[in-house]
């Protein structure tokens, strides 16, 4: 089978990492790709979010199955396009895709669907935000309603916060228009974890739950991010809250997208909290997470091709997956600055040894070719470096021997991945 992945970042490189390894692959490319993903596949200078010449790459090449890596083209419509090419394409339609798109219609679904979630308010007038939020008091939690790189959440532990938040999204728009409607939701406290589920349109296949690191600093310091790090399996997520959350929120939600005529089909990610009352819905995304993503494909033992398009044919009936029960564990290593504007064009050394440390695997994120070979940082989370061992502690102590490895001044991680997990 010839795939094309489309992507950039450690998510992609986890992606064609695994799909690599495939007895039923011809041919694997990747749109625009990066020099980590060049090792595994053909990297091809189409953007992610340059649909026609996505669909047209495909249909020149005789690709049989597109697999979409990041949320962006999958909301500008790839897979309605793919489909009206019928071209098979790993991840929903532009209006199923609204899952994450829009964390109104998100709170939509959800309540429809019966699914537990938090309670909520929605705003476009920023005084009228603002006056709630002076009601309700803190903490509380103000998201922007549009995509916004993982950057659109502020956990407000004061009114001042909260109202600058507003006006950071509201009135500034430091997002765009992603900003223009915002939620304001109640505060569920408790350990949030990520869940995954393989969804054909009428049917779920459940993955396995990670933990990510969303703020940058140690000990959950500094502003949220993308995610800093994970691990997997998350241990204070059960097999009997997954059996429980694939029955109250991924089943539910997917009958009533149906029922609405939007068929997922795709990979569904399910941001919970785990509170005293039971697992509850944060957020939706249509898409593998990074970096939860390169934590479940270290453990994955089943082959991932034909379990994508399964999904994306609208048949998973026959799909069951194996997984390792070793844990994994990745520690993201990101610019200076991030996640404000990171310092880019900054020589990364020592990968190969860190490749080189037993049980370790580097994957690119926001990197680029430079003179000579070098490799130089191009964006804000810049590697992932991924172990999986016996232990999760094992799996740590080999991720940080990597880490250490490479030669980067300009870098930084947090040095406590898997501190939860650790400290049971």
């Amino acid at each position: 089978m010839n795939i094309l992945v489309v992507g950039s970042g450690g998510r992609e490189h986890a992606l064609c990492w695994k799909l690599a390894r495939s007895p039923l692959l011809s041919k694997l490319w990747c749109a625009p790709g990066n020099p980590g993903i060049a090792a595994v596949a053909e990297c091809v200078e189409v953007g992610a979010t340059d649909i026609e010449a996505l669909v047209a790459f495909a249909r020149d090449h005789a690709v049989d199955l597109v697999v979409a890596g990041p949320e962006a083209p999958l909301t500008l419509g790839l897979a309605d396009r793919c489909a009206a090419a019928g071209i098979p394409c790993f991840g929903p339609s532009a209006e199923a895709a609204r899952l994450e798109g829009s964390k109104s219609f998100f709170k939509e679904i959800a309540l429809a669907a019966g699914a537990p979630t938090a309670r909520h308010a929605e705003f476009t007038d920023a005084a009228a935000a603002r006056e709630y939020i002076r009601r309700e008091g803190t903490p509380i939690v103000v998201k922007a309603d549009g995509l916004a790189a993982g950057k659109g959440v502020v956990v407000a532990t004061s009114v001042a916060e909260a109202e600058e938040a507003i006006a950071d999204f509201m009135e500034r728009r430091i997002h765009g228009d992603s900003g223009a409607r915002v939620v304001v939701e109640e505060f569920l406290d408790g350990e949030e974890v990520s869940f995954f589920a393989l969804c054909d349109g009428t049917r779920a296949v459940p993955l396995q739950g990670a933990q990510d690191h969303k703020r940058a600093g140690d000990g959950d310091t500094g502003p949220n991010t993308g995610g800093m790090g994970a691990y997997s399996p998350a241990p204070a997520f059960t097999p009997e809250m997954q059996g429980a959350v694939m029955e109250s929120c991924i089943a539910p939600v997917l009958a009533e997208m149906a029922r609405r005529g939007s068929h997922f089909r795709g990979v569904l990610f399910a941001g919970l909290m785990l509170t005293a009352q039971g697992p509850k819905l944060l957020e939706f995304n249509v898409r593998f997470g990074d970096p939860e993503c390169q934590a479940l494909m270290l453990r994955l033992e089943s082959d991932l091709l034909p379990a994508l398009l399964a999904a994306a044919r609208g048949d998973l009936s026959g799909v069951a997956l194996e997984w390792s029960p070793e844990p994994s564990l990745l520690v993201v290593l990101a610019a200076e600055n991030y996640p404000g504007t990171p310092r880019t064009g900054t020589v990364i050394g020592g990968l190969a040894e860190a490749a080189a440390v037993p049980g370790v695997s580097v994957f690119h994120a926001g990197t680029k070719a430079g003179p000579d070979g070098a490799v130089l940082a191009a964006g804000g989370r810049v590697l992932g470096i991924g172990a999986r061992a016996a232990t999760l502690r094992e799996a740590r102590d080999a991720a940080y021997r990597a880490v250490d490895a490479i030669n980067w001044p300009e870098g930084f991680c947090r040095r406590d991945i898997g501190w939860r997990a650790l400290g049971r």
